[in-house]
């Protein structure tokens, strides 16, 4: 099993300013370039504090700048709010300026919220056809001149300028649902996919989602299949205590956004009552301490292994999750010293 790193430019509430945090995240980008993880994911998100991502390569392009083996990977674009030139060049730039590091992440969004701003009028379930029209667009751009008259996106011929490094840029999609499974598995892309604060059977789930379009497919897939979890390595029950409030909190206004309820006021989301969000069992606090990568070295690398018998081939330690920043670099460093090795 291989280990990347997600993680966010994150503010819950503006107690804490905008540099300790970039300085915080670019931090730990290093820390996991020199423990040898293999890929750091940026996000893009727009007018929230908790993903300060507008534009995620050029939070990538600033971070290959300071790292040497790392690769730098954007989880994900949403395809719906590029045009499909501007991503292609964007994405390439960044391959250039990293020395072939670019691995290319697509996907149709998270929030409503951001699409009634960004896309007026598109709904997010909708989003997923602008990424199916994307992404062979993309990829057409990066090898030369093409013209193109589709459904979302209507130009004269042109290419990408620069073209990237990589002959061929691996290619990753989020999916979660069985229709990007499968548009996944028939373009041979790498899949990434999140459980949120569900159990190992959401995992579970989504393996066997996985099964089945490659079954159905009559393509050989040789792409990768990697999980995100929240993690926090803590070595005693006050560490534990602080992690499971944090992530609660986060929740809160996780909730907010997903549901579209409460307010958000100069980017941050108002919290709701966990209470009131759906599935809430999955908040409470002995649940989130099982389902998601939570505990003392020995139990994540014992959870890991699990994932790792499952067919999972990377693990995205997935950083932010408005724990504060001491206790994020003290569970990296654990993670890094006492989890990984057992995996080499």
């Amino acid at each position: 099993m291989k280990f990347q790193l997600a993680i966010n430019l994150e503010r819950m509430d503006d107690s804490i300013d905008m540099k300790t945090v970039a300085d915080h995240t670019l931090n730990m980008v290093k820390m996991a370039d020199q423990a040898g993880f293999e890929v750091v994911w940026a996000a893009e998100h727009h007018a929230l504090e908790m993903t300060i991502a507008p534009n995620p390569f050029q939070i990538l392009t600033w971070w290959a700048t300071h790292t040497e083996n790392i690769r730098m990977g954007c989880g994900v674009a949403n395809a719906a709010y590029w045009h499909p030139i501007n991503l292609a060049g964007e994405a390439a730039l960044l391959d250039l300026i990293s020395g072939g590091r670019l691995e290319f992440g697509i996907g149709s969004g998270a929030y409503q919220r951001e699409f009634d701003r960004m896309m007026p009028g598109l709904k997010q379930t909708d989003s997923w056809r602008y990424m199916q029209e994307m992404l062979p667009l993309v990829q057409k751009l990066w090898k030369g001149d093409v013209e193109h008259n589709g459904t979302y996106w209507q130009f004269p011929k042109a290419t990408s300028c620069p073209k990237p490094v990589q002959s061929d840029v691996p290619v990753w999609v989020a999916a979660r649902s069985p229709i990007t499974f499968d548009y996944a598995v028939e373009n041979n892309a790498n899949i990434m996919s999140w459980p949120l604060t569900k159990g190992f059977e959401e995992a579970e789930l989504y393996k066997s989602r996985l099964d089945e379009s490659i079954a159905k497919s009559d393509k050989k897939f040789n792409g990768r299949f990697a999980m995100m979890r929240h993690t926090a390595v803590y070595t005693n029950n006050i560490e534990q205590e602080n992690a499971l409030n944090c992530v609660r909190r986060c929740l809160g206004q996780f909730g907010n956004l997903m549901m579209v309820s409460g307010d958000v006021v100069n980017g941050f989301p108002d919290r709701v009552s966990l209470d009131s969000l759906e599935g809430n069992a999955f908040v409470e606090p002995d649940m989130l301490k099982e389902n998601l990568m939570f505990g003392t070295p020995d139990t994540v690398t014992n959870k890991l292994k699990r994932y790792e018998t499952l067919g999972v081939d990377a693990f995205i330690y997935y950083a932010s999750m408005g724990l504060d920043i001491e206790s994020q670099v003290k569970s990296m460093e654990l993670f890094c010293k006492q989890v990984m090795p057992e995996f080499a």
